[in-house]
């Protein structure tokens, strides 16, 4: 699947990191601050972009993702 993909960390004020891979950082990022999709992000407050990469293949999105999270 070709297009722009974007793999990216996370952190709360406490240092929590959270990974993801979206086609949409700047509305995927908006999602994690205004807390609108439940789970890890939104109990743990994980709203602050610290890194991301880009990339034409999703394939190396998620290589990059598994990566990170080591």
């Amino acid at each position: 699947m070709a297009g722009r993909f974007f793999v990216y960390i996370l952190s709360s004020k406490s240092r929590t990191l959270y990974v993801g891979v979206t086609r949409d950082l700047v509305r995927r990022v908006l999602e994690h601050k205004t807390k609108s999709i439940p789970g890890f992000t939104a109990k743990y407050r994980v709203d602050r972009l610290v890194h991301f990469d880009e990339t034409d293949f999703l394939s190396e999105a998620i290589r990059g993702e598994k990566e990170w999270k080591g």
